[in-house]
């Protein structure tokens, strides 16, 4: 996917103060969407999706889009999911797959929509405090939207959740930690964690390399967002792509250490399994053995929201700009929710994790991987990054094909006579030998963004060598050449792989 766009000039505006910031954000906010503006869709006006006026004060200049199955009974919960930049309530509704689980499960949807005249990419203002804390901007449009939804449909305002993507999950976390007491769940798509940012150059840091904060740092900035004495907390499912150079995977990692943190839970999974799509999911139960917080990492997904085209059970949503064919994080996030009427999501299978993963042997374009064995196992399946990568009736395995000089995730898993796949091992990293060089001629901006190079007060120096290469702008060109995993010197007299 295409990169975002580096910083801009300013320009005029209706309101001079409000202009020139929204002006500007217009880059920090293009986290929802990789790549520079796409044309926006046609305002939200899908069938069965209708505007709602009148549901408050509205001080965030919002509008509110909702959606309610035929017959909807009075107490049935209610999602409100936030789009990205230059979308819009009805791409989401369109793309997302949340309108499948309405009717399937029975819930209303309320999406709200930002505009042009509030951001210059039509984002959320995730990254500003007045936009983004209780009680004030968009956040209490949205929340005076729920308000208007609960009487409206007579929803159940015990079970009220929020989602988002990007820019919208990172209005999600917000949201979450500024409302406790109004969302019983949240699932963040590609976001921040909650009060990442408080201005536009901490959007940057948040999108492209995210503070390295404790748990309990991370987990102090969503207790001082929220009520005062608060004790109870939303569950939260957060959706991160590995592929993702827009908002760094980092972000989750983070995510997962706030919300685990807020929670009061260990930062170790309760348990890790493999679903579709490449995807490894990751649980940490609360003291009463359900999950408080589910990290979904998805293979080699890029910056979007993860969807699953088809008529499965488990499928939903259609592919666009920035809705990516990979597993229905609806459907999942749906079930974590209990929006079925089911509980939470179901357990693997009956046998245990393999133990004893470790690395035989390495060559340049091979692992050989062995484990002990499982009783009861009639094979194993074998998976690198996430991905089922093979599968075979022994205690060992060798992945060939790879790169050289890389390193690379497994986890093995024991399958049962009947086909259930159980627990999922604990993962072992390999390195596969040598290393073939590289070399990239691209501008400041794209190397920093691309992870060649890092900008430190506005100046660039390349990863790994910390070799100084002049201002960070679209501008200044140079050539770099990886000599090992992560190490980058400048090779602008010639370089050759």
């Amino acid at each position: 996917m295409g990169q975002p766009h580096p910083p801009f000039r300013f320009a005029k505006s209706r309101r001079l103060t409000r202009g020139i910031r929204r002006w500007v954000t217009a880059a920090a906010g293009s986290l929802a969407l990789t790549g520079g503006l796409v044309a926006v869709g046609p305002q939200a006006s899908a069938a069965g999706l209708t505007q709602v006026t009148g549901f408050g004060s509205n001080p965030g200049n919002l509008s509110m889009y909702a959606y309610a199955p035929q017959a909807l009974p009075a107490g049935a919960p209610l999602v409100v999911a936030l789009h990205g930049c230059t979308q819009n309530a009805s791409d989401y509704y369109a793309h997302s797959g949340w309108p499948t689980f309405a009717d399937r499960y029975g819930f209303a949807l309320v999406l709200p929509q930002t505009s042009s005249a509030n951001n210059a990419n039509s984002c959320f203002n995730w990254f500003e405090p007045g936009d983004s804390a209780r009680g004030q901007g968009e956040a209490l449009s949205i929340k005076q939207m729920v308000d208007k939804a609960v009487a409206q449909y007579g929803s159940d305002s015990r079970r009220v959740y929020i989602t988002g993507l990007s820019a919208g999950a990172g209005m999600t976390a917000n949201m979450l930690a500024a409302y406790p007491d109004v969302f019983a769940g949240g699932s963040i798509g590609s976001g921040l964690p909650a009060s990442c940012a408080t201005s536009v150059s901490a959007a940057y840091t948040c999108m492209y390399s995210p503070p390295d904060k404790s748990p309990a740092q991370w987990g102090a900035l969503v207790r001082s967002a929220a009520p005062a004495g608060t004790t109870s907390w939303p569950r939260v499912a957060i959706w991160q792509g590995t592929a993702d150079t827009t908002v760094q995977p980092a972000n989750a990692t983070e995510l997962r250490d706030q919300w685990t943190d807020v929670w009061g839970i260990g930062q170790t999974p309760s348990r890790t399994r493999s679903l579709t799509g490449g995807t490894t999911l990751s649980e940490y139960d609360d003291a009463s053995g359900e999950p408080a917080v589910q990290v979904y990492s998805v293979s080699g997904m890029a910056h979007g929201l993860a969807v699953d085209p088809g008529s499965g059970p488990e499928q939903c949503g259609s592919t666009g700009t920035y809705y990516l064919d990979t597993i229905c994080s609806s459907y999942h996030t749906a079930r974590f929710w209990g929006l079925d009427g089911a509980g939470q999501e179901p357990g693997p299978g009956s046998l245990p994790a393999p133990t004893g993963l470790a690395v035989a042997s390495t060559a340049d374009t091979r692992v050989s991987l062995s484990w002990n064995a499982v009783p009861g196992a009639a094979s194993y399946e074998v998976y690198r990054a996430g991905t089922k990568v093979g599968s075979t009736a022994s205690t060992a395995y060798t992945d060939t094909g790879l790169a050289t000089g890389t390193a690379y995730g497994y986890t093995v898993a024991a399958v049962d006579a009947s086909g259930a796949v159980g627990a999922v091992s604990a993962s072992v990293t390999a390195t596969t030998t040598g290393y073939t060089p590289t070399c990239h001629t691209a501008s400041n901006y794209d190397h920093t963004v691309a992870g060649r190079a890092y900008q430190s007060g506005g100046s660039t120096y390349a990863t790994g060598s910390g070799q100084a290469m002049g201002l960070w702008n679209t501008f200044t060109t140079h050539t770099l050449k990886q000599t090992a995993p992560g190490y980058y010197v400048v090779a602008d007299s010639g370089c050759s792989a």
